[in-house]
């Protein structure tokens, strides 16, 4: 009987009952070696790192590359971006700050009346005036997004203070100064380049063509002085003869 049992149940009658160690076994992941799968290390490292884009670089080659149009290189070279007009928007204050810092410093190290190095009280206050209308350019300026003159604005700032001798304050303002004037320069420079106006091709141009003129005139001008000095000995000599 229990044979038969176990023969019906093991042909087509009900499964078996599994034990709970089987049914263990069988909830546990499936160790299988997949050949599409990628990498232990490529895993981990797409888990851990930002995943790199492999379109990143097309499109950034596609952004350099694509041509602007003349209006938005006219209005780059005559307007400032908003970066340059934040900059100079923070900056001013700060600059205020440090003029008034800088002079009420000055003021409490001036040595006394009798001595040579003594500076009238009204000196720094109008060395004061003068750094705080340059503040106030670098406000509007800034404001109107005036690159290049808010470059000179900033360069005699920090040229001001940096006479001063307070370096730490001065050195900051002159580069900053230094960026923006090179970038007004180099912006201009494409401006004249995209409306043809650069002295590079006009100059190079003038100078091909003017070339083979200033040849050819100084070939020619030989050539006529040989021409008429051997006419001129002519009728000298037929009037020696007579």
């Amino acid at each position: 009987m229990l044979g038969s049992r176990d023969g019906d149940d093991s042909e087509g009658g009900t499964p078996p009952r599994m034990s709970f160690g089987h049914r263990l076994l069988l909830l546990l992941p499936r160790f299988k070696h997949d050949p599409d799968k990628a990498p232990l290390r490529d895993r981990l490292s797409s888990a851990f790192l930002k995943p790199v884009d492999p379109d990143a670089a097309s499109k950034a080659r596609d952004k350099a590359g694509k041509p602007q149009t003349f209006e938005e290189i006219e209005h780059a070279a005559k307007y400032g971006d908003d970066k340059e007009r934040l900059l100079g928007l923070l900056l001013a204050p700060v600059s205020a700050a440090i003029g008034i810092a800088v002079v009420n410093d000055l003021i409490a190290h001036d040595p006394a009346v009798g001595n040579k190095q003594h500076v009238n009280v009204s000196v720094y206050h109008e060395l004061l005036l003068v750094l705080l209308g340059l503040s106030v350019l670098m406000i509007v300026t800034a404001w109107f997004r005036k690159r290049m003159y808010l470059g000179i604005v900033m360069a005699l700032y920090g040229l001001a203070i940096f006479n001063l001798k307070f370096w730490g304050f001065g050195i900051p303002y002159v580069l900053i100064a230094a960026w923006l004037l090179v970038r007004a320069y180099r912006l201009q420079r494409e401006l004249k380049e995209a409306s043809g106006d650069s002295p590079r091709r006009s100059g190079g141009g003038g100078s091909a063509r003017g070339a083979p003129r200033t040849q050819a005139n100084k070939r020619y001008t030989p050539r006529s002085s040989t021409t008429k000095r051997p006419a001129r000995p002519k009728p000298e000599n037929e009037k020696r003869a007579g």
